[in-house]
């Protein structure tokens, strides 16, 4: 990274940016940076204030010189910053009937079930449901959907989690393999 008159290394996550027009101000986390679309780059370094210059590179294997990764600025320096990674947990309908389906092979113990009984439900065909009780010792389950489910369709779970960048020392000249409290 090279911000302003400062050089370091760092480890960057990255997220989508939300709409300014959004009152949310989560960032959707992104696995690596893609080509042509903008994203935001969070990450642990000296204290840098906005506006400045951001470049990011990336040095190949074998090679002697970086290559340009990415060009941007800093937007903000905010250590409150929300990146929320989605988790989709799947399972599919053991049994039918109506708007009914016993569904297996999202949880495996009923202790996992009551602690999930709030969370919505969805399917890949568009419908919407809730877990209504555990069947057995196994992970089966009710539950209960918005319309008729079919025995092909599978059943969505979305969860959120925070994520938080990677701690990288040798951004302020620490040890590697130091951690956050001997630093």
């Amino acid at each position: 990274m090279h911000a302003g008159f400062r050089r370091f290394s760092s480890r960057p996550i990255f997220s989508e940016i939300p709409r300014k027009t959004s009152t949310n101000k989560k960032y959707k986390f992104i696995r690596f940076l893609h080509q042509e679309v903008t994203a935001c780059a969070s990450f642990y370094a000296p204290v840098v204030f906005p506006p400045c210059r951001l470049l990011m590179s990336v040095q190949p294997e074998g090679a002697v010189n970086p290559e340009l990764a990415a060009a941007g600025s800093i937007v903000s320096v905010d250590p409150k910053q929300l990146i929320i990674k989605r988790i989709i947990l799947t399972g599919y309908p053991f049994r039918t009937q109506k708007n009914k389906a016993v569904v297996r092979f999202m949880f495996f113990s009923p202790q996992d079930i009551r602690w999930f009984k709030p969370v919505e439900l969805s399917t890949k065909k568009g419908l919407r449901g809730h877990i209504k009780e555990s069947l057995g010792t196994h992970g089966y389950m009710k539950c209960r959907f918005s319309a008729h489910i079919k025995q092909d369709d599978t059943v969505c779970m979305n969860l959120y989690k925070r994520v938080y960048p990677k701690w990288h020392p040798p951004a302020w000249g620490g040890n590697p393999g130091a951690s956050p409290e001997e630093a």
